[in-house]
């Protein structure tokens, strides 16, 4: 009597903690989202589990198949997601199955363990049916031919090879060309690019200093001194204001400027007509200046450079302003 006493104490703490734990709604569920399919299409299983998140359940282990004919395409990963109730937890996986078999299908009960305290226990899902169709045969036509498989669009990750390798193909075949062309006319392949040209008020001052140290004046080369300012003078008009002034003579290159009043103001016009009328004189009537005049010509041609000059805004300043100064000859 007393083992028969014992058993039934089991059985009854067995019975309170089980429904105990069934009171905190511990519920399996399998939902198919199609009862009605056709043969080979994919369809969605949903397992669904509610759970006090303080009770250790494990989901089925679920290989490739349900059943030898439900098979599983994919498994999503464990969703877990917490409810009103308190406590209350969800947990969900999707899974894609198919079926090759027609007539009815069975998705058999999915096991889950449950472990709560000291009790170990099973919850299952019931039983989820679907049905499969095959594919309708129409007889009154007869045998047809098989249709072609449907060609599938081609992508951009496909082509891009090709792409690349005509772009590649492109750039040798410029090159080879460019090359024997450069061959052809015997220039260099590679060619370093041009230095930007200096300023015309640049160049023409760097060449007054120059004449100002050599001071032919002083070895009688007179003649040299007056063409090779004035010469100077003619360049920077020609590249300052787009004037041929190396092939106009002193008059034809006067004339150009009083044509054109805007350009520059008298006064530096009175110092050019000077400037040239004076080395005219020198180069062609054989006039022998006085010293002075060697002094006053070269300081008005720094005058007329520096006072008709266009500088670039964002250039720095010069230090050294020539303008107004006053050039030793001595």
């Amino acid at each position: 009597m007393r083992g028969f006493k014992n058993i039934a104490v089991v059985i009854g703490l067995i019975l309170i903690q089980t429904t105990a734990v069934q009171a905190q709604r511990i519920q399996a569920r399998a939902v198919i989202d199609s009862t009605n399919v056709l043969i080979g299409d994919q369809f969605n299983l949903r397992i669904e589990l509610d759970q006090p998140n303080n009770v250790n359940i494990e989901f089925p282990l679920i290989g490739d198949s349900l059943s030898p004919t439900v098979e599983v395409i994919e498994q999503s990963p464990l969703d877990t997601f917490e409810l009103d109730e308190a406590n209350q937890i969800k947990i969900i996986q999707n899974l894609t199955i198919t079926s090759f078999d027609s007539g009815k299908q069975v998705v058999p009960s999915l096991q889950f363990r449950l472990q709560y305290d000291e009790l170990a226990d099973t919850i299952e899902t019931l039983p989820a049916e679907f049905f499969v169709h095959s594919m309708p045969i129409d007889t009154t036509k007869g045998p047809v031919d098989i249709k072609k498989p449907y060609e599938a669009p081609v992508t951009l990750k496909e082509v891009t090879p090709y792409i690349l390798g005509a772009i590649l193909i492109g750039a040798l075949l410029f090159f080879l060309f460019y090359y024997l062309q450069r061959r052809r006319k015997n220039k260099p392949i590679f060619v370093k690019p041009a230095k930007p040209k200096e300023p015309p008020h640049i160049v023409a001052l760097r060449e007054l200093d120059r004449i100002k140290e050599e001071k032919l004046w002083q070895t009688e080369d007179i003649k040299t001194y007056y063409s090779l300012v004035s010469d100077t003078l003619r360049t920077y008009i020609e590249d300052r204001f787009n004037i041929q002034a190396m092939e106009y003579t002193s008059h034809e290159t006067i004339r150009a400027f009083e044509e054109r009043k805007n350009l520059i103001s008298q006064k530096s016009l009175e110092e050019l007509k000077n400037i040239l009328s004076l080395s005219d004189l020198v180069k062609f009537a054989k006039y022998k200046p006085l010293p002075d005049d060697h002094n006053l010509t070269l300081m008005n041609a720094y005058f007329f450079v520096n006072q008709t000059k266009q500088e670039d805004k964002k250039a720095s300043q010069p230090k050294d302003e020539r303008e107004g100064e006053d050039v030793d000859l001595k």
